[in-house]
């Protein structure tokens, strides 16, 4: 498991003076180039900038071609180092790009959204979107380190900190109520370092136990099989929505299945719903579009031998993994959810 940092950026001169690297790259988006790269460049040896389009519909094998490209130009070798300095779509992209080219160099993570600082930049997930799906094409991938700093935030609009909060949220619903209860208690504007830190526990605590997602891991996927299906969606049609705001929904939608498999009470579940509304808005999609919503869902990496499988709620802060779900049972939560006055 890769070594998290929680630390001020100038940390960085430190952990690249640990590091033995033939050269070094930095992989940023036109938006963490302008804001949050003239906060790192201090602090960084020696570099080649290299900078793609920014944003989820860019998280394209294309782009890769993009990143691949310049890398051979500039003659990276196999002691190569590549920061990946941006959200999720950076840090997935670029530990991608980083773990395919030469069959691997080292990264390191420096994750500029709440997002990215609590769920994508640790975990060894990376990949890009394919023919519309979620994360289609990737590999298990640790980085070298990941340095979280919230000077970062100051950067972010508010539907970006509203975004990362989600799976704050997550992480308390799947595996501790109590830091469920304490983030309710505050602001997704004013999430500090602490908060941050029992998050990213959770989820090392996790992927600890299982680092390729055979088994207990897959309960980091509360909300994003129908979650993922939300986002693809909106995305292939132009429609904004962010990551974890889809993933709000798609948690709505996965409480009310846990809730109907009589897994989670009703009571729990009616908390959970009037909780995610409060803060998240529903995204615009017609019920002629409703059988899209699951035709996506079936594309999962969850599933298996054509079943959908789910990562469910038995309580605020006990999930479970791998529960079969028919169609007919989805259709009635991507109904349900989406008719719901948010």
């Amino acid at each position: 498991m890769s070594k998290v940092y929680f630390s001020k950026i100038d940390k960085l001169r430190d952990i690249l003076s640990s590091i033995s690297f033939s050269r070094l790259f930095v992989l940023v988006d036109d938006q963490t180039e302008k804001h949050c790269y003239p906060l790192v460049k201090p602090f960084l040896a020696d570099h080649i900038l290299i900078s793609v389009k920014s944003g989820e519909i860019n998280k394209t094998l294309a782009s890769c071609t993009e990143i691949w490209g310049q890398l051979t130009t500039h003659e990276a070798d196999r002691n190569a180092l590549l920061i990946n300095l941006g959200g999720g779509v950076i840090t997935d992209m670029g530990g991608f790009c980083a773990g395919a080219y030469k069959r691997g160099i080292n990264f390191i993570n420096i994750p500029t959204t709440l997002l990215a600082q609590v769920d994508a930049s640790s975990g060894g997930k990376t990949g890009v979107d394919f023919e519309g799906f979620k994360n289609h094409i990737g590999l298990f991938c640790e980085p070298q380190c990941v340095l979280i700093d919230t000077i970062f935030h100051r950067t972010l609009p508010a539907n970006q900190m509203r975004s990362g909060f989600a799976e704050m949220l997550k992480h308390g619903l799947i595996a501790d109520a109590g830091h469920w209860e304490a983030l309710k208690s505050i602001s997704y504007q004013s999430v500090d370092l602490d908060a941050i830190k029992s998050s990213v526990a959770i989820k090392q605590k996790v992927t600890e136990a299982d680092p390729t997602e055979k088994g207990v891991r897959k309960i980091l996927n509360f909300g994003h099989t129908i979650g993922h299906a939300f986002e693809s969606f909106c995305l292939s049609n132009d429609i904004p929505l962010l990551h974890g705001e889809a993933i709000a929904v798609g948690m709505i939608a996965e409480a009310f299945i846990s809730n109907s498999k009589r897994l989670l009470g009703d009571q729990e579940r009616e908390e959970i719903e009037q909780y995610l509304k409060e803060i998240y808005d529903l995204p615009d999609i017609k019920k002629a579009s409703y059988h899209e919503i699951l035709r996506l869902c079936k594309q999962d990496k969850k599933n298996k031998n054509g079943k959908v499988l789910m990562s469910l709620l038995e309580k605020k802060g006990k999930a479970t993994y791998d529960v079969p779900i028919d169609d007919q049972l989805i259709q009635e939560a991507i109904s349900y959810t989406l008719e719901l006055h948010f």
